[in-house]
């Protein structure tokens, strides 16, 4: 009997034996995630569960496609998944592929990025361009969003539109974006606890200080404007040829003599603010606005547009031998420019 035993245990191990040495061999067909880095595939439309899953296992974002096939079929969304371009970790688990594919935010088409210092016009553009929608009908979008805007805006959008990255849903519109986009305003805002009778005020600043200078020398240039508005200069002007840039969309060197006159954007002649901010400032302008540098500056120029050194100072006089320096600097460019000695 213990014979008998014996040998059928032994016939047993004859063919288990194999099956384990399989399984001790054998590779999972799935990463363990949560995976890393970044890569870009598409969904082409009309996908299959299959198809998404050999485009994800070539571009190494999930192990196997039968990996990611079985959770596709698991997850009674995954037919919801829309085609487009979407950035994923490398090495997911594929259950996690599905969730990300069914997640707006990992979608690289529906983002849309608004660069600090843009107008409205140039937000418009974007918008427009991105949702593949004629840029009036963005322009009548706005209407909702200007509602949010405190009085002293007169509805007007120009300031308030969040440099940031933002991403659409499927179904999302222009009136969402802007909506958004005055929102982030408002909570940088609230966040810097700033009053709302003086929010259009503290942006149309701020917009200044970002066309101005580079970061390192914004608090100084917000003291500047704080100065000049005190009237330094004798006449409450703020001088500044960003405002005019912003009005004609070209150099003041090039803006004719008449025109320069009449624009309410010519803070060289009127004294103040002009109408409304030139683009949407950095929380780091506003900050800069809200904590100015100590100092009694009146003046500065920008000499060097390489290295973004600027001088300030309060005295006319100074002021005009930086500006003599800044113009021979120029000079010197034109001269290597030109080829000449």
């Amino acid at each position: 009997m213990i014979g008998a035993l014996g040998l059928l245990i032994g016939s047993a191990w004859f063919f288990v034996k194999p099956l384990i040495e399989d399984m001790a061999v054998a590779k999972p067909n799935d990463f363990p995630g949560p995976g890393s880095g970044s890569v870009e595939v598409e969904v082409e439309n009309g996908d299959s569960g299959r198809a998404i899953g050999a485009t994800l296992t070539d571009a190494g974002i999930v192990k196997t496609v039968e990996a990611f096939a079985a959770a596709y079929e698991s997850n009674p969304n995954a037919r919801s998944i829309q085609p487009g371009t979407y950035a994923l970790p490398e090495q997911m688990r594929a259950v996690d592929a599905v969730t990300a594919l069914l997640d707006p935010s990992y979608r690289v088409d529906l983002r849309i990025t608004i660069p600090e210092g843009w107008t409205v016009e140039q937000v418009f553009e974007r918008i427009a361009s991105h949702l593949e929608v004629p840029e009036d009908k963005v322009e009548k979008a706005g209407t909702a969003a200007a509602q949010l805007l405190p009085p002293e805006a007169d509805s007007n959008l120009e300031g308030w539109l969040a440099a940031s990255t933002y991403t659409i849903p499927p179904s999302g519109d222009a009136e969402d974006i802007l909506i958004e986009m005055v929102e982030k305003t408002e909570e940088a805002l609230d966040h810097l606890d700033v009053p709302e009778d003086r929010r259009q005020e503290v942006i149309t600043k701020a917009s200044i200080v970002e066309k101005e200078v580079p970061e390192k020398y914004r608090r100084q240039v917000a003291r500047v404007i704080e100065n000049r508005l005190d009237s330094c200069s004798g006449d409450g002007t703020l001088g500044m040829d960003t405002t005019l840039v912003y009005a004609f969309g070209k150099q003041y060197s090039q803006i004719p003599e008449d025109e320069l006159k009449e624009s309410p954007f010519n803070t060289r002649i009127h004294p103040g603010l002009p109408p409304n901010p030139i683009g949407s400032p950095s929380q780091n302008a506003i900050g800069a606005v809200l904590d100015p540098a100590e100092g009694d500056w009146c003046y500065f120029v920008t000499i060097n547009l390489e290295t973004q050194e600027t001088l300030f100072t309060d005295d006319i006089d100074e002021h005009n031998e930086n500006q003599e320096t800044y113009r021979k600097y120029l000079e010197k460019i034109r001269s290597e420019t030109n080829g000449e000695e």
